[in-house]
C-alpha cells in the first residue's frame, strides 16, 4: 500500500524572502511577510521598476516604516552642511553609506532613483564600499525628503555626524595614532641609548654620560 507524503509549502516573502508567518498579506499570488515589504513592491509595481525582481531572487530588504519623525534633523542647515558633498545653485551632490546593498538588484534599483524621484538627476553606486552619490535638484526635493524616500525602500543611509566639538571622528583617530607613532619612537630610541648601560660598556667621559642621561629624560618627558 503506498503512502502519501504531505509536503509543506513554505511561504516566502515575494521581496525579502523572509519566511512568512501567515498568507493574510499578500497582492494577487505574491506573499509578503509584512506590511513595510508590500508598501515597497506596490512603489516600484507603480514606476515600472520591478525588474528588480528579475535579476535576483527575493533581493530586498524589510524596511523601517517608522521614521516620521526620525530624520527631523536633517532640516537643520548647518546638519546639511556636514553631509553633503557640495552644492551650487540648484545642485547638490550628496553620499550616502548603505549597508543594505548586497547585490545587482540593489545597483540597479540605486541607479534608477530618477524614476521614483524627477528631482534626482543621477545617481552612481560603488558596490564594494556600499556607498551611493545622488545629484539632485535641491528646489524639488530636500535631503531629509532624500533620504526618507531611500528609507521607504529599505535602503535607509547610514548617516555619522561630526563629533560635538566640531572635529570628524576621523581626525580624532588620526591625532590618536600621532600620539602612539610620537611614544613608539621615544620609547625606541630610549631603549637604543641605553646600550651602554644594559651591555655595561665603561663610558668614562663624564661628559657623554650625563649627555645620554639628559636625552633619555627628555626623550621620555616629551607630550604624546
Amino acid at each position: 500500500m503506498s503512502t502519501e507524503k504531505k509536503v509543506e509549502k513554505s511561504l516566502n516573502c515575494y521581496h525579502c524572502g523572509d519566511v512568512c508567518p501567515d498568507d493574510s498579506v499578500r497582492i494577487d499570488d505574491k506573499l509578503f511577510c509584512c506590511n513595510g515589504c508590500k508598501t515597497v513592491f506596490e512603489i516600484l509595481d507603480e514606476n515600472n521598476l520591478c525588474n528588480y525582481y528579475k535579476l535576483d531572487a527575493t533581493p530586498g530588504t524589510t524596511p523601517s516604516l517608522l521614521y516620521s519623525t526620525k530624520f527631523d534633523y536633517l532640516d537643520d542647515h548647518q546638519t546639511i552642511l556636514q553631509i553633503i558633498d557640495f552644492t551650487e545653485g540648484d545642485v547638490t551632490n550628496v553620499t550616502f553609506d548603505i549597508p543594505q546593498m548586497h547585490c545587482s538588484s540593489c545597483i540597479w534599483l540605486l541607479e534608477n532613483l530618477y524614476k521614483l524621484n524627477y528631482a534626482i538627476t543621477n545617481s552612481q553606486v560603488d558596490f564594494l564600499k556600499k556607498k551611493l552619490t545622488i545629484s539632485l535638484n535641491n528646489k524639488k526635493i530636500s535631503l531629509k525628503e532624500l533620504v526618507e524616500l531611500l528609507t521607504s525602500i529599505g535602503y535607509e543611509p547610514q548617516i555619522l555626524l561630526d563629533s560635538e566639538d566640531g572635529k570628524p571622528e576621523r581626525k580624532t583617530r588620526k591625532k590618536l595614532y600621532y600620539r602612539v607613532g610620537v611614544a613608539g619612537f621615544c620609547f625606541i630610541n630610549i631603549m637604543m641609548l641605553s646600550f651602554p648601560e644594559y651591555l655595561g660598556i665603561d663610558l668614562s667621559d663624564a661628559f657623554l654620560k650625563r649627555f645620554f642621561l639628559f636625552l633619555n629624560l627628555g626623550l621620555s618627558l616629551i607630550p604624546p
